[in-house]
């Protein structure tokens, strides 16, 4: 066998790799992140972060201690049939609680201590895609948003 073709057959197994079928259930609503519990799909519960410029900060706050999205999983993974959102562009954070709401916070200078958490994302079929976190998350609540938006999908891992 030559060169080329191992090194064509290797792409291409590759590829199969990264695009493994989903054989799951298709996501009901489009523009929204479902997380997936087997063959159920939880939808992440959308709302808008309100933004808040402090001193030095700038905080995105959003209703409520906890989500209604739930799971027990600690590497998540969502479906998403996308029409307008761009599913290259979620950034998945972490929320901390305070005082009876979920906040995040960026430094309007110098390095941030708030990093989006790493996600895959690959394509299902035609829209739909799978986002599928790289690490485990702890316990705690978790906002999928898309960059430069207020938009928020928030869900908690238990």
């Amino acid at each position: 066998m030559s060169i080329r073709l191992l090194a064509a057959a290797l792409v291409a197994a590759g590829l199969a790799l990264a695009q493994a079928k989903y054989t799951g259930s298709l996501p009901p609503k489009k523009d929204l992140p479902y997380l997936v519990h087997g063959d159920n799909l939880v939808p992440a519960d959308a709302a808008e972060a309100k933004q808040e410029d402090r001193k030095d900060e700038i905080a995105y706050i959003v209703a409520g201690e906890a989500s209604t999205a739930k799971t027990p999983l600690a590497s998540p993974m969502f479906v998403i049939d996308t029409a307008k959102i761009d599913a290259a562009k979620l950034q998945l954070f972490r929320l901390d609680v305070k005082n009876g709401h979920r906040e995040i916070v960026f430094r309007k200078k110098g390095k941030s201590g708030s990093l989006p958490v790493p996600m895959s994302v690959s394509i299902v079929s035609g829209s739909i895609f799978r986002l599928e976190v790289v690490r485990s998350l702890e316990n705690g609540e978790y906002s999928l948003s898309p960059d430069g938006s207020n938009q928020v999908f928030c869900f908690t891992v238990y």
